[in-house]
């Protein structure tokens, strides 16, 4: 607090300097959110692979479908990550600038970026008030509220393809399933798995609804 109970601004380089550090920490956190997801996806790939063998196509074809929502959201994440990187960069030309002409610029780049990230859930939080520094600084316009607003991105709503599970299918079970879906029988060829017990497969059950759990807390 300065006097008169007034803040002083801050310096414009300390600005950018503290938006490239928090740009840093949202990159990393996305970083471990990109591992979590891809670790819950050998598990789910795991468990596939049993159902295949006990002959299980239902649930083959439901954990294909949760691998398939796991790769795209890491896709997501790395597309966000993109943005984060693009901004950083344009942070560095800001001090550029700085040093030649002592005030910040106005940037379509971070503005173009900064309307993506704030869609995203999982940097929404941060990107919002990194937006509203950076429109007070002058470096971005004024972003409409409603943009601002839309986190859910419909895509994930949409129910995946059957080709999209036919090809996961085909390359977790080495060929058994999926390559072609008229090719797709209701039972698989037998194995010497013995059929499982009613207990087990309510284990099963159990267990398969506890990684979808775990992956859609992760995506969330």
């Amino acid at each position: 607090m300065g006097l008169f109970g007034k803040t002083p601004e801050k310096n414009p380089k300390d600005l950018v300097n503290e938006w490239s550090h928090k740009i840093r920490k949202e990159g990393y956190q996305l970083d471990r959110q990109i591992r979590a997801i891809q670790r819950e996806e050998e598990k789910v790939k795991r468990s596939l692979k049993e159902a295949a063998k006990k002959g299980d196509k239902d649930v083959c074809t439901i954990l294909a479908k949760e691998v398939i929502r796991a790769r795209k959201a890491t896709s997501k994440i790395y597309t966000s990550k993109a943005h984060l990187n693009s901004i950083q960069l344009q942070m560095k030309n800001q001090l550029a600038i700085l040093r030649v002409s002592g005030a910040l610029e106005k940037s379509t780049e971070v503005m173009q970026a900064m309307q993506s990230l704030v869609r995203i859930p999982e940097v929404a939080a941060t990107m919002r008030e990194l937006s509203r520094e950076m429109m007070k600084a002058g470096i971005i316009e004024e972003m409409l509220e409603e943009t601002m607003d839309v986190l859910e991105d419909s895509e994930e709503l949409e129910e995946e393809a059957q080709e999209e599970v036919d090809k996961v299918l085909w390359e977790l079970t080495a060929g058994q399933l999926g390559q072609a879906p008229a090719a797709v029988t209701d039972t698989l060829p037998p194995t010497s798995v013995a059929e499982p017990s009613t207990s087990a497969t309510v284990e099963d059950e159990d267990e398969l609804e506890e990684m979808q759990s775990r992956l859609q807390a992760l995506r969330s």
